[in-house]
């Protein structure tokens, strides 16, 4: 119970800095004379798409730097560390307003996506550009006097685009309303998880901490912290989806928490890449006629087909590769001594909390 009662003042603490910022954001309104109306939506659109979620990319961002210290941080540091990793919940909210629009979604956490409240429609599109707009606006009043600035500056608009390029791959590779199964391999299924979530899930909260830690770029490729750091998150990020990928099909709904829909959905997911490398002729007949299909009927062959392939044998087969791939990773990071006074250096516990938060997870 401490365990859950931790995590929950962790989290409320976390929400604490969020208040502060969303007014920050909104007296910036308010000081440039927009009509209250205005400021009500924009206020309105922060509270329903920013502080609903899971919230752990944001409170890695704080972990990992409380990690890389080594101690626990002050008022000030803590302060700093909860605003970039709003930063990354912001980030991530315009994403998920903007893919709910093209995805035509019906909810999101519970409730119904942003575009589909009474009122808001095609205002969700502008509403998606505001809540990137946000992110400049906080950095720029925050951290434009540190050293870091430019740094942070780059992340963020080279893992946004990095993000947008793996959802074109997705949206094109994957319609919901055309199924072209010869569209789909493992090499692209690859391609749309790293661009379109390991970068700013995995490497973004971390690269942020660094930056914030003050870990200086080293002087060639195989020296950087920040390449270093980026050759194990990536493929971590890759594991965690194929996992997400997995349990949408084989994790009962009572424990996932909500009913998979990846194979009527048309997703170009792990499961039914690694069943196109396995298929047979007839068996790839199954998967033609069957997925991507609004049928309960045809969902349910897939499945079965899903089982007679041993796709479960498979993913147990490449959970334990991909562990002991990060963890291998994870071990060339030099473990240092008691850095010089006041030096951060990268440090394999950061890795060792994602890894051994996903590692056999269930849901």
């Amino acid at each position: 119970m401490a365990d859950a009662s931790t995590k929950a003042q962790k989290r409320q603490r976390f929400e604490s800095v969020y208040t502060i910022l969303r007014d920050e954001l909104l007296a910036y309104l308010r000081q440039e004379g927009m009509p209250q109306d205005a400021i009500s939506w924009y206020h309105r659109n922060l509270d329903y798409n920013v502080p609903g979620g899971k919230l752990n990319r944001g409170m890695s961002v704080v972990d990992s730097v409380e990690i890389l210290k080594g101690r626990a941080l002050d008022d000030t540091e803590y302060f700093k560390a909860a605003l970039l990793g709003w930063c990354i919940e912001l980030l991530q909210a315009f994403f998920l307003v903007s893919d709910d629009m093209m995805d035509q979604s019906v909810t999101r956490r519970g409730q119904p996506c942003w575009y589909r409240v009474e009122g808001v429609n095609y205002i969700a599109i502008n509403d998606s550009f505001m809540l990137e707009g946000a992110i400049y606006y906080l950095l720029k009043k925050h951290f434009r006097t540190e050293p870091y600035y430019v740094h942070l500056l780059e992340l963020f608009h080279d893992t946004t685009f990095q993000t947008e390029i793996g959802q074109l791959i997705d949206l094109i590779t994957a319609p919901e309303d055309h199924v072209d199964l010869s569209k789909f391999s493992l090499e692209k299924h690859q391609k749309i998880v790293i661009y379109k979530t390991a970068y700013y899930s995995f490497y973004l909260p971390v690269a942020l901490a660094m930056y914030m830690c003050g870990i200086p770029h080293g002087t060639d490729p195989a020296s950087d912290p920040y390449a270093l750091a980026q050759s194990i998150l990536i493929p971590l990020g890759e594991y965690f989806q194929v996992q997400d990928d997995f349990l949408d099909f084989a994790a009962p709904p009572e424990v996932l928490g909500k009913i998979g829909t990846d194979i009527v959905d048309n997703k170009c997911s792990w499961c039914v890449n690694t069943a196109l490398a396995l298929a047979t002729p007839a068996q790839r007949k199954v998967l033609d006629e069957n997925y991507g299909r609004k049928d309960a009927e045809a969902e349910k062959r897939v499945k079965a087909l899903y089982e007679e392939l041993g796709i479960r044998e498979k993913y147990a087969e490449y959970e334990e590769g991909a562990y002991k791939r990060i963890m291998s990773l994870i071990e060339t990071i030099p473990e240092r001594p008691a850095a010089a006074s006041g030096e951060v250096t990268l440090k394999r516990e950061v890795f060792k909390v994602f890894l051994d938060k996903i590692y056999k997870r269930q849901k």
